[in-house]
């Protein structure tokens, strides 16, 4: 199989990542219940008439997919390609509200229209007039990942040369509300949260949107290597080494040649026993995790991806993300683990080029 390249990566977050100081900026939050995206000015890159029309996760994803295209030097991608949990669930919300505000009648379609997942990607294909292959994925906390290895196979199939992939997810207030209802999202009383050491249930809840073009040539702006993803819908916890290891085998790689490990703890005491296990396998790796900058969403490894780029490319790795103390001379292997909630395991393995 050829080689997978990260040739451009751009993201919208909590924080000012647009920006290209963003690294030394990154700041922490661990004392309220929800955080929103840091966005930018939409005049500068949406006509105001389509971006009244546009739901936040559609606005961000437009904005994101821009960057990256320019940043890879691609005009009209081989294939479009986004992963989303919630998709467009503002504009959904809107639709569900009308629907019971008219008692089922005389309702306008625009909002249905606009409320399925997959209108990020197209969307995106509209503005490019690009007729490639388009999919969404909706897979919960792995839909990246799932993402990605779609783009992976279509570059080894030799059906696509470059792929814009992306993940978004934004917020509601509905949807907030009912997650704070459902203990997902952490009680105020249980707040500041220790990320690391933390003992009551439930997350801080974020949003954002990252997108990154995939390319079989190595060019001047790449960033990394895609080696390899694999997915899990359930894991034990005693099956983590040998989910783990089994990764590693088949990629020729044993614990001790990865240099570092991004792990997606969330504060949440019940589920992050998985990355405190994961720990244990990586004495003499840089131990990272990094959901006290972005927040718990589903698609938040859209972030740990963002950032694991940058550490590759610039050879660095911001103290605001280290767990323990250990610093490699050189980054050559990243590892990336995450999960929500105790389902859907993913690892991606990104190599320095």
């Amino acid at each position: 199989m050829s080689a997978v390249y990260i040739n451009s990566a751009a993201c919208i977050s909590v924080q000012d990542t647009l920006n290209q100081n963003f690294i030394q900026n990154l700041t922490p939050e661990n004392s309220i219940q929800i955080v929103k995206a840091i966005e930018p000015n939409y005049k500068e890159f949406i006509p105001p008439a389509m971006s009244r029309r546009m739901s936040k996760t559609v606005k961000m994803s437009s904005v994101t997919s821009k960057y990256a295209l320019k940043e890879a030097g691609i005009e009209n991608p081989d294939a479009i390609i986004v992963g989303t949990g919630m998709g467009c669930s503002q504009d959904s919300e809107k639709f569900l509200k009308n629907v019971i505000d008219n008692n089922e009648e005389f309702l306008t379609p625009t909002y249905f229209i606009q409320s399925t997942h997959n209108t990020v990607a197209g969307q995106i294909a509209l503005a490019l007039q690009c007729h490639a292959y388009n999919f969404t994925y909706v897979n919960t906390s792995s839909s990246l990942e799932f993402s990605m290895l779609d783009a992976k196979l279509q570059i080894n199939d030799g059906e696509a040369d470059n792929v814009l992939v992306g993940s978004t997810d934004e917020q509601t207030d509905r949807t907030m509300e009912l997650y704070k209802l459902n203990k997902t999202i952490k009680k105020e009383e249980n707040l500041p949260v220790d990320y690391l050491h933390s003992t009551t249930e439930g997350v801080i809840w974020g949003e954002g949107s990252s997108f990154f073009v995939l390319g079989k040539e190595k060019t001047e702006n790449s960033y990394a290597q895609l080696r390899d993803i694999k997915i899990n819908n359930r894991l034990e916890q005693d099956e983590i080494q040998s989910f783990i290891g089994y990764f590693l085998t088949q990629n020729n790689l044993t614990f001790e040649e990865i240099d570092a490990v991004i792990l997606g703890f969330s504060g949440d005491s019940t589920s992050d026993v998985y990355y405190t296990k994961t720990m244990n396998l990586f004495p003499n790796s840089a131990l990272l995790y990094y959901k006290h900058l972005s927040g718990e969403f589903n698609t938040a490894s859209g972030f740990s991806t963002f950032m694991a780029c940058h550490i590759l490319k610039d050879q660095q790795i911001p103290e605001v993300m280290m767990i323990n103390d250990v610093k490699k001379e050189s980054i050559k292997n990243i590892l990336l683990y995450n999960h929500l909630g105790g389902s859907d395991h993913s690892l991606v393995l990104l190599e320095n080029v």
